[in-house]
């Protein structure tokens, strides 16, 4: 009898939960969000309009390519959006502190909030993975191949592990499909030396993709242990009875933690599509996105200040004297690609900076620079900020303190020239998120909350897990790495559980460790494959 009665507490949640899990949205509901849909890209129609206002595309072609290329971009985040954002409502629904329906919204509410307070330093962290020689000239073949091989690869991987209910990681896979592009650079080019990856950047990114599940794991194993040391309330520690929520300090606890995955995981994976799609922007409009046209008069006269001390940095250097190539554009750019330097690059570097120089002090603000001298002044600043970064990692600049601040302030009024994101993008971004969240929460959603530990959840458990998630991806946002929400939460959970002594599916952790080291090489190998396919169309 004993054992009949803990089936049924058992199970009796768990069929009020699957009958909330499948309750269809209010008429209300519905039409809050396809107004809201409906302004968003109304939004988005305007400025798009407003930027293309005054640049000549040539022919329908340039728009079909546009259209394609920002609809795979944003395939891409609404993937995201049903694979990632599912974790953070996992919790909350299934320690009962909010109705799912209610608990998907807010959650979508916060992406949108977290994308748009988004600095973009992710989303640039991720282009400074790619291939030089492919950013550099992404209107070409070779670039759109680039761009169509990473999003493609990336959105058929997330769809396979979302269909079986793996908690994958979208950001290994962009990571993984990054790599698989810059391999497959190489291997197509190898006796034009062609660039694969910055490898410094990649282990770095990588590091970050890798350690931070474990980083999950363990704090939220630690936090259950301390809380249970600390607060003895056992209704933290005891899984939610019947249907009924939480005691309120428990519930905003809950609630708090959804907030905080939702939004930090809008500031940190909504910036990798955010990326992608300014390359796109990029190489098919340039006139209109190669360089920040908001910036004013001021911002452009403090670029130039900082311009000149830096030209009378290069110019005391040693081997300042050293004769430039004949075309020190290409010769910096090659050093930067290969990212060896000798000598003569700091020659080059300095005839580059000066030419910089001279062509933006023509010129009141960057808007005003002609269409066709766009692309290359934006790709003079990528390789100047490229070849000082290099410079100072190397070692190879004498400066003094002052001379290091005047280096770093013109990096900076480099990358605010070149490294922006438009806001409507961050819009568009934030709807394929909260589209995808709205489409395809469920299967991710179940799998964290029944199929990873042998117990139903605590709200010590689930309030372990968001706390550990929501500050990890807040540190990685601050030092612009790329994390996966995804890994993290889901190692919280299975860190809480076994804290707990709750015990786990083997099997379903065993799932998504392989999903954890196989979608590196996977996206990889598919993103080389599509790459090379591409190229022989392109």
């Amino acid at each position: 009898m004993a054992d009949l009665a803990a089936t049924q507490v058992l199970v009796e949640p768990a069929s009020l939960l699957e009958r909330k899990l499948t309750r269809r949205p209010s008429r209300m509901g519905r039409a809050v969000f396809l107004a809201a849909l409906a302004v968003g890209l109304g939004y988005i129609a305007i400025h798009v309009a407003q930027d293309l206002a005054p640049v000549r595309l040539d022919g329908h072609s340039a728009f079909i390519l546009l259209g394609l290329t920002l609809a795979i971009a944003l395939g891409f985040e609404f993937v995201n959006g049903f694979h990632d954002t599912a974790n953070a409502v996992a919790t909350v629904i299934y320690t009962h502190s909010l109705e799912p329906r209610l608990a998907v919204v807010w959650s979508g509410v916060c992406n949108l909030a977290g994308v748009l307070l988004s600095s973009g330093a992710v989303a640039y962290s991720v282009i400074a993975l790619l291939p030089v020689e492919l950013v550099l000239k992404i209107s070409s073949g070779a670039g759109f191949s680039m761009v169509f091989a990473l999003l493609v690869a990336a959105i058929l991987w997330n769809l396979g592990t979302w269909w079986f209910g793996l908690p994958a990681s979208s950001s290994h896979t962009l990571v993984g499909s990054i790599i698989g592009v810059g391999l497959a650079n190489q291997w197509l080019n190898p006796h034009s030396g062609a660039s694969g990856l910055d490898w410094d950047q990649a282990i770095k990114v990588l590091k970050a993709l890798l350690i931070s599940p474990l980083v999950g794991f363990v704090l939220a194993a630690l936090l259950v242990l301390v809380s249970k040391w600390a607060f003895r309330f056992p209704e933290l520690y005891e899984a939610p009875k019947n249907n009924e929520p939480p005691p309120w300090p428990i519930r905003a606890l809950m609630v708090l933690t959804c907030t905080g995955v939702s939004f930090f995981h809008g500031s940190n994976d909504g910036q990798k599509g955010m990326g992608l799609i300014m390359l796109i922007l990029i190489g098919t409009v340039p006139a209109a996105y190669a360089l920040n046209h908001g910036l004013g008069p001021a911002d452009l006269e403090q670029l130039l200040s900082a311009s000149a001390q830096v030209q009378s940095i290069l110019d005391r250097q040693p081997d300042a004297a050293a004769a430039p190539a004949a075309d020190p554009r290409a010769a910096l750019a090659e050093s930067v690609r290969i990212r060896q330097l000798t000598p003569g690059t700091l020659a080059n570097l300095d005839a580059v900076v000066h030419g910089l120089d001279h062509e933006l002090r023509q010129y009141s603000s960057l808007r005003d620079l002609p269409a066709a001298e766009q692309t290359q002044v934006r790709n003079d600043m990528y390789v100047t900020s490229e070849a000082l970064r290099l410079l100072d990692k190397e070692h190879m600049l004498r400066t003094t303190s002052a001379d290091r601040e005047a280096l770093r302030r013109y990096r900076s009024s480099l990358s605010r020239a070149t490294q922006f994101i438009p806001t409507w993008v961050k819009v568009a971004v934030a709807l394929a998120l909260g589209l995808g969240t709205m489409v395809g929460w469920k299967r991710i959603v179940i799998t964290v909350g029944e199929r990873i530990g042998k117990e139903h959840l605590t709200y010590a458990q689930g309030a372990a897990a968001g706390l550990v998630a929501m500050g990890t991806i807040f540190a990685a946002d601050n030092f612009g790495l790329p994390v996966s929400t995804t890994h993290i939460l889901s190692s919280g959970v299975a860190g809480s559980m076994a804290a707990n002594g709750s015990g786990l599916h083997l099997s379903t952790v065993r799932n998504i460790a392989a999903g954890w080291v196989l979608t590196l090489p996977a996206a990889a190998l598919l993103a080389g494959i599509l790459y090379s396919l591409f190229r022989l169309i392109a």
